[in-house]
């Protein structure tokens, strides 16, 4: 099994050097609402080339929390049965089509449960996944 890893967009173009040239297993890569670079090439060609994607930094290091800090969540999450922000943006990441899975990083139980229930119930489509990016912009 092998596998790339990389996190800054600066390097995507190389990364997608390297799973052009090798038979790669899995990547992991930056992915968030608030870092979308990814999927303009690299996504796409691993979801073409069979290979898993585990998105890394869901929150973008908390950056998209700072930007929802004084914004409800709103009434349409529960379309897709989310009642927190981080169900929100979990699902947003791994129902893009070429996820296998996120690693949302954290020391909390509560923010663990809390993240889990990602998991569960309805994931957003193509429309729902743009609402979802809009209102994090």
């Amino acid at each position: 099994m092998s596998g790339s890893r990389t996190s800054p967009p600066a390097r995507h173009a190389d990364v997608a050097k390297v799973l052009e040239a090798n038979p790669i297993d899995f990547l992991q890569i930056n992915y968030s609402v608030a870092e979308r670079e990814a999927e303009r090439r690299l996504l796409p060609m691993a979801r073409e080339r069979g290979i898993a994607v585990i998105a890394n930094r869901p929150f973008a290091s908390g950056e998209v929390f700072a930007r929802l800090r004084n914004k409800p969540l709103p009434a349409w999450a529960s379309e897709i049965d989310c009642d927190s922000w981080s169900q929100l943006l979990l699902k947003f990441v791994v129902s893009h089509p070429a996820m296998t899975c996120a690693i949302p990083a954290t020391s909390s139980v509560a923010h663990l449960r809390d993240n889990m229930k990602a998991g569960i119930g309805r994931m957003p489509d193509d429309a729902m996944r743009e609402r979802i990016a809009a209102i994090c912009r």
